[in-house]
């Protein structure tokens, strides 16, 4: 429970920084410069102080990181700019506790029991409560459904890579092995570079072919300023979330299951409310402190019942 406490926060201070970046550059490049940086941080700790990339579970850990950093963190960065960090949390969080608790009850046999059931109902239900669409809600329907769309791609990534991470801890502790959480990450981190890298290459292939060169002089000036501006948003964001958020997540999951942290991590959005409130100029009203309360109850039942 505390790994997934301390996942929380710091997931809610990468949302902050990855909507401020993504709103500025594009959720593609935001994505794949945070996972580039990340695997730096958790390569220089998974090769000095680690198994680099050994261990029985090294297949699973990269897929899971392809479903849930190329897959899920892919449709998150893109449903951030057209839905706005607390809502872009609220959607993929909230799906992805129900759909991992059930992904890994059908496949690793892992049964949560009533009480915990129940206070994950609690605690999504706050959620919910908390950051439902309010009368200042204004964003073009496109975007709505566009938003709504990579939100389920996420949720379905994320939850199924969570589960991943269950089942290879399990084959490593079959094998003798006991990884720790920072190599764990490094290890699926590699795994999720590959599709932001494609998708990046993509979208600049398809910009460029418009201009007379890639290495026009306005383009590098504006590129220069652009991450004048940028690199300590994306520094910010890249170790908040996918460097030290992760790896708290990882070491969380080695011990607990799925749904249990999914539900925990899915209150980010609550501990983004007064984050937002100063950066973003989002107002906190009495529906939004009412949801948080009842969250946080249902997170103190898990706390007493697990």
């Amino acid at each position: 429970m505390p790994a997934a406490l301390l996942t929380t926060l710091l997931f809610a201070i990468s949302a902050l920084c990855a909507y401020r970046t993504a709103r500025q550059i594009g959720g593609v490049e935001a994505n794949f410069w945070r996972i580039c940086t990340a695997t730096v941080f958790l390569g220089l700790w998974a090769n000095l102080f680690g198994d680099g990339l050994g261990g029985a579970a090294f297949p699973i850990f990269v897929l899971s990181g392809v479903l849930g950093i190329g897959v899920g963190d892919s449709g998150y960065f893109q449903a951030l700019p057209r839905l706005g960090s607390r809502r872009t949390v609220l959607l993929t969080q909230c799906l992805t506790a129900p759909v991992a608790a059930l992904v890994e009850w059908l496949w690793l046999g892992t049964r949560l029991n009533v009480p915990e059931i129940l206070c994950i109902a609690v605690i999504l239900i706050g959620v919910v409560i908390a950051l439902a669409p309010e009368e200042h809600l204004k964003i073009p329907a496109r975007d709505l459904r566009t938003g709504i769309l990579f939100s389920l791609v996420s949720a379905l990534g994320g939850s199924l890579g969570a589960v991943l991470i269950r089942k290879a801890y399990a084959v490593a502790e079959a094998a003798g092995e006991h990884p720790d959480a920072g190599t764990t990450g490094y290890q699926r981190v590699l795994g999720g570079l590959f599709i932001p890298g494609l998708i990046l290459l993509a979208v600049k292939w398809r910009a460029a072919r418009g201009r007379r060169s890639f290495f026009e002089v306005e383009s590098l000036r504006a590129t220069r300023d652009k991450w004048r501006r940028l690199w300590p948003w994306l520094l910010a964001n890249s170790l908040a979330g996918q460097t030290l958020g992760v790896t708290c997540m990882q070491w969380a999951l080695k011990t607990t299951p799925t749904g249990i942290v999914t539900a925990v991590i899915a209150t980010t959005p609550l501990a983004l409310l007064p984050l937002t409130r100063f950066v973003e100029g989002e107002k906190i009203g009495l529906r939004p402190l009412l949801g948080a309360l009842i969250a946080v109850t249902g997170v103190i039942g898990l706390a007493l019942w697990y």
